[in-house]
């Protein structure tokens, strides 16, 4: 498999943990009654400050615009996570289930909260347990779906290819058969 597929298996593995992880998160939310996060929004409003950008409309349309740029900022580090996962498989990275979730945590978590650390967002030596927790299982959750949705890709691969393998030499013995049999 080159890397083209590999990328593109890790982008849609990606995109299956970013569900993963806001099903996390917003069940999080409902169990304890904690409000969403404002990263999001924050993380968008210090690109707009350092770009010198501003969102059109009023207030209220201007708070639906952040709150939605700040999602898509989030979908866009889950499939850009999945995707560097795809990339370092290619050359061969960590194999197997274990090693793949692994490296999936470690990405999601420096590609999710790595640059809101860098625009000054959040300080994670700041953050208490319960905030830890908030991040780490939903980035778990991103890690355990992510690298299963991949190695289920790749093995659904390598079976399809065995698949065409064993055709192809069937067709090629056929073939080799029916002529050493009109040359007879």
């Amino acid at each position: 498999m080159g890397l083209t597929a590999h990328l593109a298996r890790g982008a849609l593995a990606g995109a299956a943990g970013t569900a993963a992880l806001h099903a996390a998160t917003y069940l999080d939310m409902a169990v304890r009654g904690r409000p969403a996060s404002s990263t999001p929004e924050r993380s968008v409003d210090r690109l707009l400050e350092l770009t010198g950008l501003s969102l059109p409309g009023d207030e209220a349309q201007r708070g639906a615009r952040r709150s939605a740029l700040g999602a898509l900022l989030g979908i866009a580090a889950g499939v850009g996570a999945g995707t560097v996962l795809g990339g370092v498989r290619a050359l061969r990275g960590p194999q197997g289930p274990v090693p793949t979730t692994a490296l999936a945590w470690a990405t999601a978590m420096a590609v999710g909260n790595g640059p809101m650390v860098a625009l000054q967002v959040t300080d994670p030596r700041t953050w208490s347990r319960a905030d830890w927790l908030a991040d780490v299982v939903p980035h778990l959750a991103y890690a355990v779906t992510t690298a299963s949705a991949f190695e289920a890709m790749e093995h659904s691969s390598a079976r399809a290819a065995r698949r065409r393998r064993a055709r192809t030499s069937r067709a090629r013995l056929s073939r080799a058969g029916g002529s050493l049999r009109g040359s007879r």
